[in-house]
């Protein structure tokens, strides 16, 4: 890990515990498991205001180019879940893949437990869009 831990701009981390604090009725285990995973991963967590978030950190509205460990990559953006459109690749922040790469940089490798097993993904770009700042959210 690039930063030693996960690195987070503090609306965005108040906003995540709070979504992952209401989504205890996930529909499957595996999304369960995967939420219970990053809040473990947040309590060791450096919370940042937003002027010293890094560019390469994954955060909401990043659009992320990754390659998984059978070779395939993917470019995916992860967003709030009233935002995700799969047919447009993004992906909200409360599936495996959202919580697995949240507050992760360019360079990374995540190993991560999906619903079809354990898979290592390497985060190879991170492009950053409008911020959670920008956005009109009640947190």
């Amino acid at each position: 890990m690039k930063y030693g831990s996960l690195i987070m701009e503090k609306k965005e981390y108040v906003y995540l515990k709070r979504l992952l604090n209401i989504s205890g009725y996930a529909e499957d285990f595996q999304t369960l498991k995967s939420h219970q995973k990053l809040l473990d991963e947040l309590k060791t967590a450096h919370i940042v205001d937003n002027g010293e978030m890094p560019l390469d950190v994954i955060r909401f509205n990043s659009k992320v180019t990754i390659i998984f460990n059978n070779g395939i990559e993917k470019t995916i953006q992860i967003v709030a879940p009233m935002d995700k459109d799969v047919k447009n690749n993004k992906i909200s922040i409360l599936t495996p893949m959202g919580t697995a790469l949240i507050g992760y940089s360019k360079g990374d490798i995540v190993t991560w437990e999906f619903p079809m097993g354990q898979h290592e993904i390497k985060i190879i770009e991170v492009q950053q869009e409008k911020s959670f700042n920008n956005i009109n959210i009640t947190i």
